[in-house]
């Protein structure tokens, strides 16, 4: 992959912004000609700086108000039973996000449901249901401070 400079930088951070922004747009916010935009934009697509767009939807609209996240730990530590939780999760379409990590646990899980009782029915018939789940600790959110997603280029 070819280093970014700052063109490409620049365009990087307008996408994060606004995925739907139109070339003749971008290239004038760069002050980059369509063209050289474009060709820009095609390399940061084929080269993997850009994996995919999509639409940022409102969870309390979708009956997903509640944020919650649950540090999951393991009965045991093996690769068999990393591969089964890992695949039961992403067969999961309530998981939003999950990632295994260092510490005191294992995974955390990331999920949004309707409510406490949406979110009960989740833990016993998801949650627990996985590969090799021994305990849970659950982290409601009270207040989303920030949850743009976007990364510094």
């Amino acid at each position: 992959m070819e280093k970014l400079d700052r063109t490409d930088r620049k365009i990087l951070k307008l996408l994060q912004e606004d995925g739907r922004i139109a070339t003749v747009e971008l290239a004038d916010k760069i002050g980059l000609s369509p063209t050289a935009t474009s060709e820009r934009l095609k390399r940061l697509l084929r080269d993997g700086y850009v994996t995919g767009f999509r639409a940022m939807l409102d969870p309390g609209k979708l009956g997903r108000g509640l944020l919650v996240f649950i540090e999951v730990g393991l009965d045991k530590t093996t690769a068999d039973i990393f591969e089964k939780f890992a695949a039961a999760v992403r067969r999961a379409p309530e998981v939003l996000e999950c990632h295994m990590v260092g510490g005191g646990f294992d995974y955390l899980v990331k999920t949004r449901v309707a409510d406490m009782n949406a979110y009960r029915r989740f833990l016993g018939d998801v949650v627990l249901g996985l590969p090799g789940v021994k305990e849970t600790r659950t982290y409601v959110v009270m207040e989303e401070v920030k949850s743009d997603g976007l990364l510094p280029v």
